[in-house]
C-alpha cells in the first residue's frame, strides 16, 4: 500500500464518524421539536 492510499485510509474515519455524529444530533433535534409540538417530555 502506498503512502497516498494508507493517508487516505487513516483520514477517512474521521469523516465517517463526523458525518454520523451530524446524522444523530439532527435526529435529536427533530425529536426534541416533534416532542415540544406535542406537549410530551423527552426523558
Amino acid at each position: 500500500m502506498n503512502a497516498l492510499g494508507l493517508s487516505v485510509y487513516i483520514l477517512i474515519w474521521p469523516v465517517i464518524s463526523t458525518g454520523i455524529l451530524i446524522m444523530l444530533i439532527v435526529a435529536l433535534i427533530r425529536d426534541m421539536r416533534a416532542a415540544r409540538r406535542s406537549g410530551e417530555e423527552m426523558v
